[in-house]
């Protein structure tokens, strides 16, 4: 889930977030929906496609997340 938000955050389609996460469609679609169930994400229409992004609460949950890993090292990045 953290990763779909990190990939949203300036905005994605749907096939851009279902590639750079590498999920399948059925995956992908359970977790935006998930996801938009509980304001992380948020859908925006732009240019008659659906557009999704991170949401304010998405962006709190992220750093949350965030350092927890780092509090239990399992944080990526060090």
């Amino acid at each position: 889930m953290a990763e779909i938000l990190t990939i949203a955050k300036d905005g994605c389609l749907k096939t851009q977030i279902m590639y750079r996460a590498n999920l399948s469609f059925a995956q992908l679609n359970e977790y935006l929906s998930f996801l938009t169930k509980l304001c992380l994400l948020k859908v925006q229409n732009e240019n008659r496609k659906n557009t999704y992004r991170t949401t304010a609460k998405g962006d709190k949950y992220l750093k949350k997340y965030e350092d927890i890993a780092d509090l239990l090292g399992t944080n990526e990045e060090n």
